[in-house]
Order: C-alpha cells, then sequence, then structure tokens
C-alpha cells in the first residue's frame, strides 16, 4: 500500500489542536478526565504539582543582565538574533516544555492569556534555549553539564548578590549564580519553582520545571498578557532592563509569526549533535544529573555539576542537516528550503498517550496531532515538497 501524503491543510488540521493535545496530556497527569481537558473549564484549576500562582505580582528579578550584555544567551548584536530566528532551531524538548507551559499556566490562571512564543523568546535570550557554555539538552529536557551563570559579587558590571541558597542551586555559598536555562536567580526560582513533568523533583536545569516557573513568575499578579502593555510590565520585573523587555518582545513577534524551527534534543547552537556522554568512571567527575532517582516528593534537588564558565564539551565533527522551518504550530513555515525529509538521530522521546474523549472525529484529529509530535521528536523532518517524505510515512506508521 502505497504511503499516503498529507497535503498542507491536512497538516494544519492536525497542528491547531496541539496545544489541546497538551491540554489532554496535562489532565492525564492530574487526573483529569479527557472530556475536560478540550472544554473550557469554570474556574482556575492547581498547577502539576499542586501548588497556585501567586496572586500578587513578584517583583524581585528572576534574572539580571551584566553591564555591556542584554543577557547570557545574546552574543554582540540583538537584531542578528531576531534576524536568525527561522535558522538557530529551537530543540524538540523546550518546544514541548514552551508549548505546554502556556497550556498549564491559562489553565491555572485563567485571566493571564501567556503565549508559549514569549516565554520561549525568555528562553532564547537567557540560554539559547539551553545551550549556552557548551551544554544541551538530553532526552528528558534537563541541561547538561548544567548552566550556571558567573558569581553575582559585584565585579565586572554584575548585580551583587550574597548567596541566598547556602550553595543548594548553584553550588556556591559565597554568591548567587543564575541557575538552569532559564537562568533564575535561587531566591527567586525557590518562590516559583515548580515540578512541570512529574517526576517528584523542582529542578532549575530541567526545561520543563524552567518554563513553567518563568510561565508562574510572568502571570503573578493580574497582568493581561495578551497586550503589549501586560507583556512589557512582566518582562519587565523578569530583568528589570529595557532593552531586555525589547528584544524579547520582538523574538516572541517572531516566533508568533512561524519563524521557528524545531531540531532534535542534543543538537548545540552550531547545529552539531553531541552523542551522549560516556559513563563517569570510578573517581572520576559525576557528568548525570539525578533527574530519575527518587529524591522525595517536590524538594529542590543539588546540582551535581559544578559552575562551569567554558564548554565543556567538543561539538562533533559532522554537523546535521539542516532543518525546515516547517515545525509544529507552523504548518506553512517561515521561508523555504529544508532537510528534504531526513531523518536525524535524536535521543528517543515517547509523547504521552492521549486519553480518548469518546468522541471519533475528535481522537481521529488528535491521534494525527500526536503522530506529528512523535515524527517530530524521532527526528523526521517534513519537506511539504517532496512526493516520498519519510516524515510522511513515519505519520502514516503512527495513525495506521
Amino acid at each position: 500500500m502505497s504511503t499516503a501524503r498529507f497535503g498542507r491543510g491536512q497538516k494544519a488540521m492536525a497542528l491547531v489542536p496541539l496545544a489541546v493535545l497538551s491540554a489532554a496530556w496535562t489532565a492525564s497527569i492530574a487526573g483529569v478526565g479527557a472530556t475536560t481537558a478540550t472544554a473550557e473549564a469554570s474556574a482556575d484549576t492547581p498547577l502539576p504539582d499542586g501548588s497556585t500562582v501567586p496572586t500578587q505580582a513578584i517583583k524581585a528579578p528572576a534574572s539580571v543582565s551584566s553591564a555591556g550584555a542584554v543577557a547570557p544567551g545574546v552574543s554582540g548584536d540583538g537584531g542578528r538574533v531576531v534576524a536568525t530566528a527561522s535558522t538557530s532551531g529551537i530543540p524538540a524538548a523546550a518546544l514541548a516544555a514552551y508549548q505546554r507551559a502556556e497550556t498549564v499556566i491559562n489553565a491555572a490562571d485563567r485571566g493571564c492569556h501567556l503565549s508559549w512564543q514569549l516565554v520561549a523568546a525568555i528562553g532564547r535570550v537567557e540560554s539559547d534555549h539551553g545551550r549556552t557554555n557548551g551544554n544541551t539538552l538530553d532526552g528528558q529536557g534537563v541541561a547538561r553539564p548544567g548552566i550556571f551563570g558567573v558569581p553575582l559579587d559585584g565585579s565586572d558590571g554584575t548585580t551583587r548578590i550574597a548567596d541566598t541558597d547556602a550553595g543548594q542551586y548553584d553550588s556556591d555559598a559565597k554568591f548567587d549564580r543564575a541557575i538552569g536555562p532559564m537562568q533564575f536567580i535561587p531566591s527567586t526560582w525557590s518562590v516559583v519553582g515548580v515540578d512541570a513533568d512529574g517526576d517528584g523533583k523542582r529542578n532549575p536545569q530541567d526545561i520543563d520545571d524552567a518554563a513553567l516557573a518563568t510561565a508562574v513568575y510572568l502571570c503573578s499578579g493580574d497582568d493581561d498578557l495578551s497586550t503589549v502593555a501586560g507583556q512589557r510590565a512582566a518582562v519587565y520585573r523578569y530583568n528589570h532592563s529595557a532593552s531586555y523587555v525589547d528584544l524579547v518582545l520582538r523574538i516572541a513577534q517572531a516566533y508568533t509569526a512561524g519563524e521557528f524551527t524545531s531540531v532534535p534534543n542534543g543538537t548545540t547552537s552550531a547545529g552539531y549533535l553531541v552523542p551522549a556522554p560516556a559513563p563517569a568512571t570510578p573517581g572520576g567527575p559525576v557528568r548525570h544529573h539525578p533527574h530519575h532517582q527518587p529524591t522525595g516528593g517536590g524538594t529542590p534537588t543539588q546540582p551535581t555539576e559544578q559552575p562551569t564558565e567554558q564548554p565543556t564539551e567538543q561539538p562533533s565533527s559532522e554537523p546535521t542537516t539542516p532543518t525546515s522551518p516547517v515545525t509544529p504550530g507552523n504548518p506553512g513555515g517561515g521561508g523555504g528550503g529544508g532537510g528534504g525529509g531526513v531523518h536525524v538521530p535524536n535521543t528517543p522521546v515517547s509523547v504521552p498517550p492521549v486519553p480518548s474523549t469518546s468522541v471519533g472525529p475528535v481522537d481521529d484529529v488528535l491521534t494525527l496531532a500526536q503522530a506529528i509530535a512523535q515524527c517530530t521528536l524521532d527526528g523526521y523532518i517534513d519537506n511539504p515538497l517532496k512526493d516520498d517524505d519519510p516524515f510522511d510515512k513515519c505519520v502514516y506508521n503512527y495513525t495506521h
């Protein structure tokens, strides 16, 4: 039997309910029936770990900028970051975390109206989606070897912040350091940190937890983030810099216009795919993060990595195939070209099963959306101009 070719219209229909698909996953984690996941709730719901969004706006900044720098994940001209938004790529785990953060926070605070693109824009300027200082995101969305900022000791234009966490998060008992893909100051993380993925830990190095924590921060208070005024006020609280706010909103606008690309986890900023690290030898440095080790419910974990200023991973010698701008949430793409339907090796990630709604047409659409999401996480890149496209074969195999 020949593989069915999915036209752009069909893909668009499947991509539209990705937010609904995320809501279904969220509902299954929270123990809510599938029928309520696709319907408007009459009241706010708790966050996945049972916590709630603060009713008062958090005034303390989530991150701080150094003198002469807009943010840790931006080097040089911020305009270049906006111009290359569609080609720099967002790791699949980060993209999923941003989109799920939107669904979860807007259910927990129905007056916030936060878009995932705004969360993603902050992830871009803070750490290039978890890829600064030689880091990459693994299959569970954890930044490895770990993202730690410089000591906030007041030197070289930094803000002076004496230690607030006894080195628990940043391994520095003298001064605080920004931590994780969203570069939270430890004292602020202690307020907004959340277990977004149900692994029993609030881990600032985990993009799932960090993205939802950013959403919690932005939605604290009563700002309406569907308005530019609300966005500017919330982002300024996050980082008290007008240039930071301007850049974040410009990147968010680019992502909203479809100028983004999903790339495999483990892909560096330069487009290289980093192989999984070898197991640590006895007596050698620990190069893993206890993402799935039992540590007790809901308590923060201590990082196993020492803060580093320099990249500790060397990129592999072979670059990945260029990716197509046609991505989940962007059926039209942001430009031409693409990877020709090539399968890029990727760390295995399984999309959680979607509960049945008992409505045939709705289940069919959700199944197709789930297949597209899974094939994207599997590393397939769609080429709408190619007749014999491995991406379409992948989707066909998942749906038949």
